[in-house]
């Protein structure tokens, strides 16, 4: 399966001109990652250091700061009384005591709930149970985050500033949202221009231009968000499936009798070429400076996903002028797998493995960061 689509769009790039065969590209990733005041290969810590604590988190985001990442990444959503906050799922049953707190409702979005309501929510303690390996009686009542108290994390190690990657999740669900975001970024002056040269490396990138990269799959969030924030980096994400790419098989996951979803994952292609790059020149004609394609993970873990970092798929999205951000890679095996296809950062829930793969070993272990944080 997985050979078929290299053949097909290398044979369609030949005949039908996809990708400019031959054609040099506009700017060089180096040189684009420079002029947006990105660090390439850039460290963007997935919802914090997420593998070693309970996903975004203060402990998540506190560790990924100190351990040196470029990035916090976030997922934001919007409270019922109007506080952007960083959550994953809409629903609140997975990392929460939801159905403890408030068992009437344990269904309901998170964004019919009050900032105060999921403020009195247990976001850490599922951890300790779906992790007992890594559990730690610190990580018992950790709360949900508001952006502002992100931020605040983001800016208070004096000696490494990581940046803000924020994605606008099911932006459908928040009406306005970007315009939101914007303000409280404006308020909290992140979205000023001082500083437009990339600070020095032993403070991160929360000087520089890129100090924000903003990130969602939805393309008409993409356009409001150009249209609010036109001169921050913005990242279109990729997908092959429902609301992104047209797969080439239409079987369901229910249809297809793999034995998990990360096997059926990994038997679906964008439908041809031609699909792929329409998602390519989609992104750069609505103001990303890049996207942000699935990786298939080595061992199928539940965050492994269809393979769009092939190096095709990576030299097109370069010869157009784009970068290419990875999501979501732990292991060193698929560290040198992805870079060796030419992205240009990777989305990790182990900033820890990464910044050492990338000869960027941290000072502190995790464990010393949790501790020094009394986790």
């Amino acid at each position: 399966m997985h050979g078929t689509f290299t053949k097909s769009a290398l044979l369609l790039t030949l005949s039908m001109g996809f990708g400019h065969a031959g054609a040099a590209p506009s700017i060089s990733p180096a040189e684009l990652a420079t002029k947006e005041g990105i660090p390439r290969p850039a460290v963007i810590a997935h919802q914090g250091a997420s593998f070693d604590a309970p996903e975004s988190t203060a402990a998540a985001y506190k560790v990924a700061r100190d351990l040196g990442a470029d990035y916090l990444e976030l997922d934001l959503q919007r409270s019922k009384d109007g506080v952007l906050f960083a959550l994953h799922d809409d629903n609140l049953q997975r990392t929460t005591d939801v159905a403890t707190k408030f068992p009437e409702r344990k269904n309901s979005p998170a964004n019919e709930f009050t900032m105060a309501e999921l403020k009195t929510l247990d976001a850490g303690s599922w951890f300790n149970s779906a992790y007992p390996e890594r559990a730690r009686p610190g990580f018992v009542g950790l709360k949900i985050q508001t952006l502002d108290e992100v931020i605040k994390i983001a800016e208070g190690n004096p000696q490494h500033k990581p940046g803000l990657y924020i994605e606008t999740k099911e932006p459908k669900l928040f009406p306005g949202i970007e315009a939101d975001l914007k303000d409280q970024l404006q308020d909290k002056g992140w979205l000023s221009s001082a500083g437009s040269k990339l600070g020095k490396s032993n403070t991160g990138v929360g000087q520089g231009k890129g100090r924000v990269i903003l990130q969602t799959f939805e393309k008409d969030s993409l356009k409001e968000l150009q249209k609010e924030m036109p001169n921050t980096p913005k990242i279109l994400l990729l997908w092959v499936g429902e609301d992104g790419m047209e797969p080439k098989s239409k079987v369901t996951f229910a249809e297809s009798g793999e034995p998990t979803k990360a096997a059926y994952y990994a038997k679906q292609e964008p439908k041809d070429a031609a699909e792929f790059e329409k998602w390519i020149d989609d992104a750069k004609n609505l103001g990303a400076i890049g996207t942000g394609p699935s990786a298939q993970r080595t061992d199928l873990n539940d965050q492994s996903y269809s393979d769009l970092v092939k190096p095709e798929m990576n030299k097109l999205t370069h010869d157009k002028g784009l970068l290419v951000h990875v999501y979501t890679v732990d292991e060193p095996v698929d560290f040198k797998k992805v870079m060796d296809a030419g992205v240009d950062g990777i989305f990790t829930n182990r900033a820890a493995e990464l910044l050492k793969y990338y000869r960027r070993a941290p000072a502190s272990s995790v464990s010393q960061l949790l501790e020094d944080h009394g986790y």
